[in-house]
């Protein structure tokens, strides 16, 4: 269930991923060989340019002629943010910020919490202690916040508190989460409640998921309609002008 849960959510964010991936080729194509071919042209012609075209004539030449060395260096960039982002320091800062992410950031934290309560009720339903339990579902997080909330909260069991109070200490898991595992270690059915947890918390990321691509999706082909037509308005400005200008002077 979790994996196919995995798979699930993976494959929703597929489609924003890729109209994310479409609006920078088109802005990239445009501005390096379509805006160029048009400044070829006012060259030629020699008349005055209203300053959205300039700016925009501007725009692609720069970006023609430093293209070649911007490419690399925003690779490169990228690559050491990547390299940053999995020592502890920089997968914590990361994590951080995109747990307090608006509207995402809560999808993230829930769907880390689900995916705890389904390897943590999957090993005790297995016959292990709680706190080899609890130290290996911490490992295998990935969330830092998250993992280092459970690692801490090992302490706590060990020194006889229940597993929902310690949870709840580090001020990291949601309240009905903590409520709904103290209700099973209260019956003797936390295996059972863990997973609970993990199916509660898992519909709810799947409807909040959708809820915000439903949101998402529109704003994106929103900002990739209003840059083609702010470049097209913007090249094809003087070609009106001009237009205007010879049939009045008709």
């Amino acid at each position: 269930m979790s994996l196919a849960f995995r798979k699930k959510v993976k494959a929703s964010l597929i489609y924003p991923t890729l109209l994310v991936f479409l609006v920078i080729t088109m802005f990239i194509f445009m501005i390096t060989f379509v805006v160029p071919q048009f400044a070829k042209l006012y060259d030629q012609i020699g008349s005055k340019l209203p300053t959205i075209t300039l700016f925009m004539l501007a725009l692609g030449k720069a970006a023609q002629h430093y293209l070649l060395y911007v490419a690399p260096a925003v690779a490169l960039i990228a690559f050491l943010v990547w390299r940053w982002s999995k020592n502890d320091a920089g997968a914590e800062r990361v994590d951080r910020v995109r747990i307090r992410l608006p509207i995402l950031g809560k999808i993230w934290l829930k769907y880390q919490v689900a995916m705890f309560a389904r390897t943590l009720s999957t090993l005790l339903s297995g016959g292990i202690p709680l706190v080899p339990s609890l130290e290996t579902a911490a490992r295998t997080i990935t969330s830092r916040r998250i993992g280092k909330a459970v690692a801490a909260s090992v302490v706590s069991v060990r020194e006889g508190k229940g597993l929902a109070k310690s949870l709840e200490a580090t001020g990291v898991f949601p309240e009905l989460s903590t409520e709904m595992i103290e209700v099973g270690e209260s019956t003797g059915a936390l295996p059972q409640m863990l997973n609970s947890v993990a199916e509660f918390f898992e519909e709810d990321v799947q409807t909040a998921l959708t809820a915000a691509l439903a949101l998402i999706e529109p704003a994106i082909l929103i900002v990739m309609g209003a840059v083609v037509l702010t470049i097209l308005i913007a090249l094809y400005l003087p070609i009106f002008s001009m237009g205007n200008t010879t049939s009045l002077g008709g």
